[in-house]
């Protein structure tokens, strides 16, 4: 599972600035489309140093239909009211239902060169 978890955090490092990618599809880029909880639990549990800005846990969020996503963590160490903070500061906007519109905040994905790499390195 280790190596699950650094995969993850590998990947989440590739998020913009700006951008968010849902549990799902992290998932799904790293060959494992069913496991988004997986994903989940490797960001719940990243340390604080690693939250320092070292992996962007917060670009990380839950799928709501096929548009749109929300904060879903129930983190105490990484709350959801941090997580709304530091998209805020990044420029994602929240809508009336407190929904990212993952036409306009997401991210298309990372490269296929870049996701080889990442499971090379943690091989």
């Amino acid at each position: 599972m280790a190596l699950v978890f650094e995969r993850v955090k590998a990947l989440v490092r590739l998020i913009p600035a700006g951008r968010v990618a849902t549990y799902g599809q992290v998932a799904a880029w790293l060959g494992e489309p069913r496991a988004a909880r997986t994903v989940g639990w490797a960001l719940h549990g990243i340390s604080p140093a690693e939250a320092a800005g070292i992996v962007p846990w917060h670009r990380v969020i839950g799928r709501a239909g096929p548009d749109h996503g929300y904060v879903s963590t129930s983190c105490l160490t990484h709350s959801a009211a941090m997580q709304r903070a530091l998209l805020e500061d990044e420029g994602v906007e929240f809508d009336a239902r407190e929904r990212v519109d993952l036409r306009r905040f997401g991210w298309a994905g990372p490269a296929w060169s870049d996701v080889e790499r990442i499971i090379e390195e943690t091989a």
